[in-house]
This record gives structure tokens, C-alpha cells and sequence, in this order.
């Protein structure tokens, strides 16, 4: 059997000047200045905070285990850098008489559909328009992902004419069109 875990897990997390960080009654919690995120731990694995800083082990020697390991890990070390610094997500509309704009906790989308389309933000983000540029902020980085791909989701970018939602970063691969003979 192979006792491997993650290289992740291995040494203990260290935990950020301005950060408070509990493991009570089988959740994670983690405040910053800016806010406060609780995650519930897996039976599997055991977190314990040390003077090092937080520590992950496995509390079985499944290999379920040892792979949540390295998730948790991998979520705390987000967690913890989150409540600081929030995470942000830029999305960029590209198309003639695209727009979008913010009612209240709605973004409401005009991307060529005989309708509007309407996506309310989650608790815990915040989302700024400005022109054709929608930027998703928050402390949760799996939230402000989720988020912007399902802004992405109403109007993919199709690789014809560039058309569509994009991430600020994505390069969108383009075809050529059909030819005349």
C-alpha cells in the first residue's frame, strides 16, 4: 500500500498576521479584517492548530484520506488568503448592442436574445459593471469562480467572429469562415 499524501500537507500552514483561525466543533473558521469563512471538516482528516501554524493530517489511512489532505490544504491556504485580500474575477463583453447593467443585487444581461437575462449575485460578492467590463470580487474564491463562469455561461465566446462573455485573460481561439470557390 502506498502512504503517499500531499506535498501540500506535509509542513504546517502558516497562518497570516491578521488572520484567526479555529477548528471547533468539526468546522474550519477563518476571520481577516475583511471577512469571516467557515468550511465543514471531513471526518476523514483531522485540523489542529499549532504554534507552527495549521496542521492536516489524515485520520484513517484510506486514500480518500490522504487525497483530502491536500484539498483541505488547498482550501485553507485560499481561505486564509482570502479574508485579507479578496479575490477577483474580470469579464469582458464582446458584441454589437451587448450591455449589461447593475439593478440592485441583479446583473441584468442584453446579449442578443429576444430577453433579458437576469443572475442575482450571492451573499459575499460584489460585482462592479463598468461599460462592457463586469468585475466579480469576493473572499470566497470558489464563489467568485462559480460566479463568473455562470456570467460566462449566458454567452460563451464563439471563436467565428470573438462574440460573446470572456474572462479577461482567456484567449479565444479563431476559425476561419467558410470560403467562396
Amino acid at each position: 500500500m502506498i502512504t503517499n499524501m500531499s506535498r501540500l500537507a506535509k509542513k504546517p500552514l502558516a497562518i497570516p498576521a491578521k488572520v484567526t483561525v479555529s477548528t471547533d466543533g468539526g468546522v474550519f473558521s477563518v476571520k481577516g479584517s475583511k471577512a469571516t469563512l467557515s468550511l465543514p471538516i471531513h471526518p476523514s482528516i483531522t485540523m489542529t492548530v499549532s504554534p507552527e501554524g495549521l496542521v492536516i493530517a489524515p485520520a484513517e489511512s484510506t486514500k480518500l484520506a490522504r487525497a483530502l489532505t491536500g484539498t483541505f490544504a488547498a482550501h485553507a491556504r485560499s481561505m486564509m488568503s482570502g479574508v485579507e485580500t479578496p479575490f477577483k474575477r474580470v469579464l469582458i463583453m464582446k458584441g454589437v448592442g451587448y450591455k449589461v447593467e447593475l439593478k440592485g443585487r441583479d446583473l441584468v444581461f442584453n446579449v442578443g436574445f429576444s430577453h433579458q437575462v437576469t443572475l442575482t449575485i450571492p451573499e459575499g460578492l460584489d460585482a462592479k459593471v463598468e461599460k462592457l467590463t463586469i468585475t466579480v470580487e469576493g473572499a470566497d474564491k470558489q464563489k467568485v469562480g462559480q460566479f463568473a463562469a455562470e456570467i460566462r455561461a449566458i454567452k460563451p465566446p464563439e471563436p467565428y467572429l470573438g462574440k460573446g462573455i470572456a474572462y479577461d485573460d482567456e484567449v479565444i481561439r479563431r476559425k476561419q469562415g467558410k470560403k467562396a470557390v
